[in-house]
């Protein structure tokens, strides 16, 4: 009984208070819940090899009021760009696009990515209910930075 007691501490102790895990949903899925709860998307567009896009990803995504803010107010997709999936979005499907061996881009990356002519990674995109572009950042955000967009969004 003492030796589970003390597993279970153990077990709270390392979970950092206010521990908060973000929803990630496909574009299908939050296309679908916004039928009957409509709220913007905020659209990652990232890479595997990509530094930046690692560290949004394990800092600013990782924040508690970031999470909390996404969940609550928003759809939050994470889109890798090099997926070869086909995603079916706003009445349209999008498909990857090869542009030589083993390298290519998903068309809906260059969609939403797109930023004076050319595709950067990371790139926050926040489209609204209409998928209207409300908002579209190509660079690494801190975490306050974020939170700060959002509000200002919502």
């Amino acid at each position: 009984m003492k030796k589970r007691l003390f597993i279970l501490l153990i077990f709270f102790w390392a979970i950092p208070s206010g521990f908060a895990q973000l929803k990630t949903y496909s574009f299908e899925e939050a296309e679908q819940l916004a039928v009957k709860n409509p709220k913007p998307f905020v659209v990652f567009t990232h890479t595997s090899w990509c530094k930046f896009c690692k560290m949004m990803e394990n800092s600013t995504f990782k924040n508690v009021e970031i999470s909390n803010k996404l969940n609550d107010s928003f759809y939050f997709i994470a889109l890798d760009a090099e997926d070869k999936k086909d995603i079916r979005f706003n009445k349209h499907t999008f498909q990857y696009q090869p542009t030589g061996t083993n390298t290519g881009i998903h068309e809906l990356a260059t969609a939403l990515a797109t930023n004076n002519n050319q595709v950067s990674y990371p790139t926050l995109t926040i489209l609204d209910s209409d998928y209207s572009i409300v908002f579209q950042q190509a660079s690494y955000l801190k975490a306050q930075d974020l939170l700060e967009i959002l509000e200002k969004i919502k």
